[in-house]
């Protein structure tokens, strides 16, 4: 039995606009745009309520709405700008060495401070 041509045209329409909306997704998303249902849906040529319906491209619309929304529009990080969990760490555990190091340093002049101090208490009144 040959298939049907009707339902061969839908599901490569189907996939024709999986497509465009995954790539219009990663667009935004690389530009440092909000994403949005309405946003997706017009850069891809969809309608919002279908997107709506792919639960995969829905829920990274979501998961990127979520992480865009304490920035605001004029705030949003592209993808290619974000810190990852590893250099994070790595500029935290430097940060906390740098921290380290110069509360050292202020202990160190600290006592040669007090020391000068007590050397020149020792000295006598400065003759002046």
């Amino acid at each position: 039995m040959r298939p049907d041509p009707l339902s061969e045209a839908a599901a490569r329409r189907h996939e024709l606009a999986r497509a465009k909306a995954v790539q219009a997704l990663r667009e935004l998303d690389r530009a440092g745009t909000p994403v949005t249902f309405a946003g997706v849906a017009q850069a891809a040529g969809v309608s919002r309520s279908w997107l709506y319906t792919q639960p995969d491209i829905s829920g990274q619309i979501r998961r990127l709405r979520k992480s865009t929304d304490g920035t605001g529009s004029a705030g949003a990080t592209p993808a290619g700008q974000r810190a990852t969990d590893a250099s994070l760490r790595s500029r935290l555990t430097a940060a906390l060495e740098r921290n380290k190091q110069l509360s050292e340093e202020n202990a160190r002049l600290r006592r040669q401070l007090a020391q000068a101090l007590g050397d020149q208490r020792s000295a006598g009144p400065a003759i002046g």
